[in-house]
């Protein structure tokens, strides 16, 4: 079972909206799509870059250096080079609190 965090507000994320937390030596990426919040770890499984600061289409981030996709509702592989998922990390909305589920 996850331990819950809380990493930001609900008001400091708005639709369409991503922002980068560091979380016990984790980089956490964390996108607003329809309301719905979504939690992955901040690195491109093909080569360790920064995925929050790339293009969000839908439910798709894309890396900024060579164009790897992955979907933030599971941290999914969706266009190479990149074949390894990244991190996913299990999110819920406690009052206006968003929260981050890490493993023990």
């Amino acid at each position: 079972m996850p331990r819950f965090i809380t990493i930001t507000n609900t008001s400091d994320i708005g639709p369409g909206e991503r922002d980068i937390f560091e979380v016990e030596d984790l980089y956490i990426a964390v996108f607003n799509v329809g309301g719905i919040y979504y939690a992955i770890e901040d690195i491109c499984t093909h080569d360790d870059g920064p995925l929050v600061e790339g293009d969000l289409d839908g439910f798709e981030i894309e890396c900024p250096r060579h164009g790897a996709r992955f979907d933030v509702r599971s941290g999914a592989v969706r266009q190479m080079p990149a074949v390894v998922p990244v991190k996913w990390f299990p999110v819920r909305v406690e009052g206006d609190a968003v929260q981050v589920g890490l493993d023990d």
